[in-house]
């Protein structure tokens, strides 16, 4: 019989970065050498995924009622305080904010472009993105357009970015866009105060005439050496435009596979709040409906316990030291080499400019050494690689860029 066509039959089934991560172990498996810089998440130096024990604690002590139930469909209302509280802090964003829980920040992502722009409308990011914002705006009929992310000087390049803000304003009559900062994925570069100033200039002016949206995405917010300066930069948006934050329990709670994150919505518009807060709450019912309640309750009770809160923290503070172990030993071993890559302070990825990605790629896979290709560049993901693999790794970049 014929077969109905299908939207998307001909995509690849599975992502790129975990076919890759798959491919490694595999190796790795088989007794060969490897060193696997591809997926987003913490590894201790002995290969062990990175947990915060008292999360899981936590998590194991939260009621059979509480795990088994429905959570609400916009999900745990203690939750979303808890969230909103510490991601924002005493700006005056928290009392203009909404939050509706998603499955991880990827679900927060997929909320912005549903609810913030209509079918064929594109999304501005920039040109070192994270793959999966291109699957997420074409699974959801929209596109994702792009503004230079570096100048010259290798730094943000806010000049093309109000360039790009505009163009976009013009082609389609309101804007949204997706600003990974700090620790951005995939390059590990941190916006200064001064390109914050800049790009919320820009913003502003647009706002002043279209309909306008802000995702910061804050995935990699906990592991950042400035996690609030920032806000203050946003604020004056709120007055103008929606200002979102994609926060994600994966990263921050190293719970990765309890698929638990927030979409908050700030505007100093009340009625806006409701009527935002009433649409993403109706995106979740078509979607997935529920989130993962369990992963909810812990989460709250972490943020919001004190005792908790300091066990949770020290044991991050741990972490965070590890990866930032690895960001010096990285840029300790690629000085005098000819990498070329954006200033690196923090994050799990760094990302090194080659002129054939993919080419550079299967070369290193050659060595056993597993990376993933973008344009023009290839991520390397440091949260993955031991410590005293670092220099190798290095040295084996150096050797085929």
């Amino acid at each position: 019989m014929d077969l109905l066509p299908l939207r998307n039959a001909t995509r690849p089934g599975d992502d790129p970065i975990f076919a890759l991560n798959r491919e490694a172990n595999q190796r790795k498996a088989s007794g060969q050498a490897v060193i696997n810089a591809t997926v987003g998440a913490l590894l201790e130096d002995d290969g062990a995924l990175a947990v915060l024990p008292t999360v899981l604690e936590t998590l194991h002590g939260v009621s059979a009622a509480a795990t088994a139930g429905y959570a609400p469909i916009a999900g745990v209302a203690d939750f979303h305080k808890a969230v909103i509280a510490d991601l924002l802090g005493t700006s005056p964003l928290a009392a203009q904010a909404v939050a509706v829980s998603t499955p991880g920040g990827t679900g927060a992502l997929r909320h912005a472009l549903s609810t913030f722009l209509d079918h064929d409308q594109a999304v501005l990011t920039s040109s070192f993105y994270w793959g999966p914002y291109a699957t997420l705006a074409e699974e959801n009929a929209r596109r994702l357009v792009t503004f230079p992310m570096f100048d010259g000087a290798m730094r943000f390049d806010t000049a093309g970015f109000a360039r790009a803000v505009e163009a976009l304003a013009d082609a389609q009559g309101r804007v949204l866009v997706f600003l990974n900062d700090p620790c951005h994925n995939p390059t590990g570069y941190s916006m200064t105060p001064d390109e914050w100033t800049a790009v919320t200039a820009a913003l502003v002016a647009v706002s002043k005439r279209v309909p306008t949206a802000v995702l910061a995405d804050v995935a990699y917010l906990a592991y950042g050496r400035d996690q609030r300066s920032f806000l203050k930069h946003l604020e004056p948006l709120a007055a103008h435009a929606a200002v979102l934050f994609a926060w994600s329990g994966s990263k921050a709670f190293s719970l990765y596979g309890a698929r638990v994150g927030a979409l908050v919505a700030c505007t100093a518009d009340a009625a806006q709040r409701t009527a935002i807060e009433r649409a993403l709450s109706f995106a979740s019912r078509g979607t997935w409906s529920n989130c993962n309640a369990a992963a909810q309750h812990a989460i709250a009770r972490c943020l919001t316990d004190p005792a908790l809160r300091a066990r949770v923290d020290a044991e991050r503070e741990r972490l965070r030291a590890l990866l930032d172990a690895r960001v010096a030993a990285f840029n300790a071993a690629a000085k005098g080499t000819a990498l070329r890559y954006p200033p690196y302070d923090g994050g799990f990825f760094v990302t090194v400019l080659v002129p054939d990605a993919k080419a550079t790629a299967e070369a290193l896979k050659a060595r056993g050494v597993f990376v993933v290709p973008q344009a023009g560049a290839v991520r390397v993901a440091l949260c993955g690689v031991a410590a005293h693999d670092v220099a190798q790794l290095v040295a084996h970049l150096a050797a085929t860029v």
